[in-house]
């Protein structure tokens, strides 16, 4: 690969909104490129398209903070209820597995039938 478009995706990790702009508003990465070969990596263009550390941070709180919110929702789980209801569960998915093979048993028995020919007289 040119040693020029390996710059280029490089550029482009590290502007990370640059990537969601061209996604968003359909144009090429053609284009981008262009202007990316005209204009240079420290044009004032591309300041708005870098990562922003304070986002990076947030994010990073909020996943933090989504993780803590988890840990105390499974603090007051009964595990031996979860465990039954599962097994319940499991149970009917049998049941309901056994009367569907039941049915389709039967109705392949049925079409058997319909296509044995009858038989007025016997031998």
């Amino acid at each position: 690969m040119h040693p020029k478009v390996v710059a280029f995706k490089k550029f482009i990790n590290e502007h990370p909104k640059l990537r969601e702009e061209i996604r968003k508003s359909g144009r090429s990465w053609q284009e981008y490129y262009e202007k990316w070969i005209l204009l240079g990596e420290d044009d004032p263009l591309w300041d708005k398209f870098e990562k922003d550390s304070n986002e990076s941070e947030k994010k990073s709180g909020n996943k933090s903070e989504f993780f803590s919110q988890l840990m105390k929702l499974t603090e007051n789980v009964d595990v031996d209820k979860v465990q039954k209801q599962v097994h319940e569960l499991s149970s009917t998915v049998a049941t309901l597995q056994e009367l569907l093979g039941q049915f389709q048993d039967k109705k392949k028995s049925n079409q058997y039938q319909q296509n044995q020919p009858y038989h007025w007289f016997r031998d």
